[in-house]
C-alpha cells in the first residue's frame, strides 16, 4: 500500500494557508468594522447632546411664547420632577409634575408672549445612559435691559426621547 502522509501533508497544509488567508481577512474585516464602530460611537454622543439641547431650547422658546402644550411636552410627567428658582428676593422650589404644572397654570392663561431674544452658552452636557446633565448661561434681552442667569437642566430618556426632569435657574447679578 502507498504511503499517503505526503498526500495528507500537503491537503493540511493547503487548508491552513486558506485558513491563515479567511483569518487574515477577517481580521482586516474587524478593523474596517471597527473604525465605523469607533466612528459611529464618537459621533453618537454628540448627536444626544444636540438633542438635548433641543429639548432645552424648545423648553424656553414654549415657556416665553406661552404655549404651553409645547411647554409640557418637553418635560418627564413624574412625581420626581423638580424646579427651582433663586434671585436676590430668595429661592422657592417646586416639587413634582403635578405642582410645577399647577404653578404655571395662571402664567399660561395670563402672560403675553415675550419679544425677548434668548442666547445659551453651553458650558457642559454630560451623558450618563439615558440621563443627562446640562449646565449653561441664559441671556434674555429685551428693550429694557438684559437678564443673566447660571441654570442646570437634568434629562432622561423616555421611550427613546428625552425629557426634562429639573430645572435649575439662579439668576446673575452684576458686580458691585
Amino acid at each position: 500500500m502507498e504511503d499517503c502522509s505526503g498526500w495528507r501533508n500537503k491537503r493540511n497544509a493547503k487548508r491552513k494557508g486558506h485558513t491563515i488567508v479567511a483569518a487574515s481577512r477577517f481580521i482586516v474585516l474587524l478593523f474596517c468594522l471597527n473604525g465605523t464602530v469607533i466612528h459611529f460611537a464618537s459621533a453618537q454622543p454628540e448627536r444626544e447632546k444636540e438633542k438635548i439641547k433641543a429639548v432645552i431650547l424648545k423648553e424656553t422658546v414654549s415657556f416665553m411664547n406661552v404655549d404651553h402644550k409645547s411647554w409640557s411636552d418637553q418635560w418627564l410627567h413624574v412625581p420626581y420632577a423638580y424646579w427651582t428658582y433663586a434671585d436676590s428676593s430668595g429661592s422657592t422650589f417646586i416639587d413634582g409634575w403635578s405642582a410645577i404644572d399647577k404653578t404655571y397654570e395662571s402664567y399660561f392663561k395670563d402672560q403675553k408672549p415675550s419679544n425677548a431674544k434668548i442666547t445659551d452658552e453651553w458650558i457642559d452636557v454630560r451623558l450618563y445612559g439615558n440621563a443627562a446633565y446640562v449646565r449653561f448661561i441664559q441671556k434674555q434681552t429685551d428693550n429694557i435691559d438684559v437678564d443673566e442667569t447660571s441654570q442646570v437642566r437634568v434629562l432622561e430618556k423616555s421611550n427613546g426621547v428625552w425629557k426634562i426632569v429639573h430645572v435649575g435657574v439662579v439668576v446673575k447679578y452684576p458686580k458691585r
